[in-house]
């Protein structure tokens, strides 16, 4: 038995989308199916406090399939995509030891580009840049550095998450210390061979399905008890984990700025908003193959036909 692993491809089966698309229903059927092991690719999940908001599979939901990279760092930890790549391939190196197929799953672009490709090399860049990008955004807020990424940027300015200040400095520093753009070192990534074939499945649907679906999740996140998660998160609210959808607008009604009734729509808006820069950024790997949410069964022939 053990030498079937050894000689059969190893492969990894990416599931991508829009949040609040269905990615976790789907890889979870999918793992059953296969018998596998999931692997979670949501930057947000990863922090063990985040869990209302971060929409986290819950023990009911998960089946007894194991998953990993799921709730597992403290809030005040930073955690970038190099390092992920680096731990999810030593921990995929051991799951390929006892399957043939993984899943992996998450709205985290970056992330998933690390995994499955690799990521450019930066030039170094002068120490005291992103002190005084921290500086500016302390000083003049956030929407005088994304305008700024517009002009210095503006393709990553179309993908990036503009509500994460982290990213828009990150590619400020990029662009201000190399003269170049953030989106063009980027793109200037040898592709690293990886020991197992990637097939990348895509989940979308028409934006008014989608928005209502979104809509819909922040209702029950906020029954489920979110706002009480952010309360509780609230001394910990200028950390790079929290500077994310669902917290930052509640982090606002907390401290007088929106009634409840607007840091909640505020949150749909721009949950809606990051959904469509998330498939800008998937639609752009024309290695993805698209289905609707329900189309699992079609989604299990297609993989089937591939690895047998």
């Amino acid at each position: 038995m053990s030498n079937s692993f050894t000689t059969k491809p190893k492969h990894l089966i990416v599931i991508v989308g829009p949040t609040a698309i269905g990615k976790t229903a789907c890889s979870i059927q999918l793992a059953e199916a296969l018998q596998t092991e999931i692997l979670s690719v949501d930057s947000r999940q990863f922090y063990r406090d985040l869990v209302i908001g971060t929409a986290q599979p819950t023990p009911a939901e998960m089946r007894s399939i194991p998953h990993h990279f799921l709730s597992f760092l403290p809030i005040q930890e930073t955690y970038t995509a190099g390092r992920f790549a680096k731990e999810a391939l030593q921990k995929l190196d051991g799951l390929f030891s006892h399957h043939n197929v993984v899943i992996a799953t998450g709205g985290s672009g970056l992330y998933l580009k690390a995994l499955c490709e690799g990521l450019a090399e930066i030039p170094p860049l002068p120490t005291n840049l992103r002190t005084t990008l921290n500086s500016a955004l302390a000083e003049k807020g956030l929407p005088y550095l994304t305008q700024l990424l517009a002009a210095k940027d503006p393709t990553y300015y179309n993908i990036v998450d503009l509500n994460n200040p982290k990213r828009v400095i990150r590619a400020l520093e990029v662009c201000l210390g190399t003269g170049i753009p953030y989106s063009t070192l980027r793109k200037q990534v040898t592709k690293t061979t990886r020991p197992f074939n990637t097939i990348t499945i895509g989940l979308a649907q028409e934006k008014t399905a989608l928005h209502k679906r979104i809509n819909l999740r922040v209702d029950a996140m906020m029954e489920q008890g979110l706002l009480q998660e952010v309360e509780r998160l609230y001394p910990y609210k200028m950390t790079n984990a929290l500077q994310t959808l669902g917290y930052k607008e509640l982090f606002n009604y907390i401290d007088g700025k929106y009634s409840l009734t607007e840091a909640i729509n505020q949150i749909k808006t721009n949950t809606q908003q990051y959904a469509k820069k998330q498939m800008t950024w998937f639609k752009k790997d024309k290695q993805t193959t698209w289905f609707t949410p329900y189309d699992l069964a079609k989604i299990e022939a297609y993989i089937g036909s591939i690895i047998g």
